[in-house]
């Protein structure tokens, strides 16, 4: 990331903001995850995670047919605080969300620690 606008230009989207805090709150979750939690088509979530990948937000990682994404552990501490504050204090903004990916069924398996 290089600088603050263009942190906070990749949240104005509300589909894109949902998409991170879900993913912050369940550290890693798949398109077809967010799909059902944001109740939106593959292709628009697809889109909105390639931007965020693109602001350097979020990283992603293949296991079989699935791919996983997660926070960007590299992200400044500035903006690892506002994400970790938005999340405490808007619990209310994911709920539906959040009850719609808890009632998936056949939710992708993450792959075990390796030893």
């Amino acid at each position: 990331m290089k600088n603050p606008v263009q942190f906070y230009k990749c949240l104005a989207d509300e589909t894109r903001l949902r998409c991170l805090l879900l993913i912050a709150q369940e550290e890693e979750l798949c398109v077809c995850e967010l799909t059902q939690a944001i109740d939106e088509i593959q292709p628009k979530v697809s889109r909105h995670l390639a931007q965020l990948r693109k602001c350097e937000l979020l990283l992603d990682r293949r296991q079989g047919q699935w791919v996983f994404y997660r926070i960007n552990p590299a992200l400044p501490d500035w903006a690892k605080a506002v994400l970790a504050a938005t999340l405490a204090s808007n619990q209310p903004f994911l709920v539906k969300n959040m009850n719609r990916l808890n009632k998936m069924g056949d939710r992708p398996a993450r792959a075990q620690a390796c030893c």
